[in-house]
């Protein structure tokens, strides 16, 4: 029996991981790093507390999530991200800021939600410039498909948040449909305070004239059915 596989949404770019990034997964993915298994994630336990709890699904060189952990420190983060230069970025820059707050996972994020995080166990989510895989024969990559909004949903808990942004306009008009399609999520576009902080690669794309879309979907308690 053949079983299909699924699509993955990245490609890993290893890239070249310069000897300070190196020390610093050597050093502290220990103590920051989470190592993939398929046993359920005790939160709790991960941070030594209990509180509110934060996803960003790739964050690139960390430098928006080490921002976000620096402005919420009420707030635990987990950050999933398989570039592993900017793992050794981010770890850098918990070093260099004393945070305690933010646990990475260097795996596929929707096969770490799907096996090892419980329902309701997010209170909000941010994907802020996936790959928006260009070419039309690869849309089918995209990461923001129904069912993995469906994924999100389970995790969320109600009245959690997510957070979409991209310098695609025709991903952007898919995120806007497939939310506003989704029985589980209600567009509010207001971040408050949870803002996304404006990174180095932003600015780049918008000196290039990239136009930024974002969305911000509260989860409805609306249940979700396992048939």
């Amino acid at each position: 029996m053949t079983h299909s596989r699924p699509i993955r949404s990245f490609v890993r770019r290893e890239g070249r991981l310069t000897p300070g990034q190196q020390r610093a997964i050597e050093r502290l993915w220990p103590r920051y790093g989470i190592d993939n298994d398929q046993s359920l994630l005790d939160l709790d336990k991960l941070f030594g507390r209990t509180a509110e709890r934060a996803a960003e699904i790739g964050f690139g060189n960390g430098e928006a999530l080490a921002e976000l952990a620096r402005r919420h420190p009420d707030t635990d983060f987990l950050g999933f991200e398989v570039h592993r230069p900017g793992i050794g970025r981010l770890l850098l820059a918990i070093e260099e800021h004393g945070l305690e707050n933010i646990r990475i996972v260097d795996h596929d994020a929707a096969e770490v939600l799907e096996s090892r995080l419980g329902d309701r166990s997010l209170d909000r989510a941010m994907i802020w410039f996936p790959d928006p895989w260009p070419k039309k024969r690869h849309h089918k990559r995209r990461l923001i498909q129904p069912p993995f909004l469906t994924l999100l949903a389970r995790r969320l808990r109600a009245g959690g948040t997510l957070h979409l942004a991209t310098d695609w306009a025709h991903y952007a008009e898919q995120m806007n449909e497939m939310l506003r399609a989704s029985p589980y999520f209600e567009l509010v576009n207001d971040a408050g305070e949870w803002a996304r902080p404006q990174t180095k690669f932003e600015r780049r794309g918008l000196k290039l004239g990239h136009n930024v879309s974002e969305f911000v979907a509260r989860r409805n308690d609306q249940s979700i059915s396992d048939a």
